[in-house]
């Protein structure tokens, strides 16, 4: 397990992906998950990493037209690392104390990556693959790239990032509702990204780390909800 850790440290340095202090960031919180959920808790985290990678430098020129890079030439930084991933490692601390709530904890755990999936894959790849691009409470078509404007099939690509988590999680603990939950708990959670772009992150209210960890405690919230309902 440290030898697994050890090496993606290394690969995101040595790749620029992240920072060293990101890197160290990410291996604190892949302890905590691996700690509480084993090696299902530790792909979803590897799986969401290399997917959001990916996206982010799928037609990186095309994008750049559009908004300023989200990554610096050393990498993503500490701060992002903890927006995408803090939420999931609260739920896997929670379970680490209170194992008897792995029914909850596990199900908000995917629920969280879920949502950092699909926003990250909905933005991304939304800029590539998007024909029309809209504000998220309006409805009124704006520009690419802008805070809360989103695009259908951003959406739906974003849709089939948590279905990629849930089927990790279904694949580790089994195949029941909780695939579904995770799929529209991960959904309504990049939507809430959207709103908060939309809404306050736009007016300069809040940035962008504090809504990419927002969107992942209202998924892993939803998630919560929908099992207790």
């Amino acid at each position: 397990m440290p030898i697994i850790i050890i090496a993606g440290m290394a690969y995101s340095i040595m790749a620029k992906k992240l920072t060293v202090i990101a890197a160290l960031m990410g291996a604190v919180l892949a302890l905590i998950i691996f700690s509480a959920a084993g090696f299902t808790g530790l792909i979803m985290m590897t799986t969401f990493f290399i997917l959001g990678s990916a996206a982010t430098s799928w037609q990186r020129q095309k994008k750049e037209a559009f908004v300023s890079k989200v990554e610096t030439k050393k990498g993503r930084n500490a701060m992002q690392v903890l927006a995408n991933a803090g939420a999931a490692a609260l739920a896997g601390l929670v379970l680490v104390f209170y194992p008897n709530l792995a029914f909850l904890m596990l199900p908000a755990m995917a629920a969280a990556f879920a949502s950092a999936t699909a926003d990250t894959l909905s933005s991304e790849l939304g800029m590539v693959y998007g024909k029309r691009f809209f504000n998220v409470i309006s409805f009124k078509t704006e520009l690419c790239g802008m805070d809360g404007v989103v695009s259908l099939e951003g959406t739906l690509i974003g849709i089939i990032g948590s279905g990629i988590i849930a089927g990790i999680y279904a694949l580790g603990w089994g195949w029941n509702i909780n695939f579904l939950f995770i799929v529209v708990a991960g959904t309504i959670g990049n939507l809430t990204d959207s709103v908060l772009g939309a809404v306050l992150e736009r007016k300069g209210i809040i940035g962008n780390d504090v809504v990419n960890f927002l969107n992942t405690v209202v998924a892993a919230g939803i998630m919560l909800v929908l099992l207790l309902l």
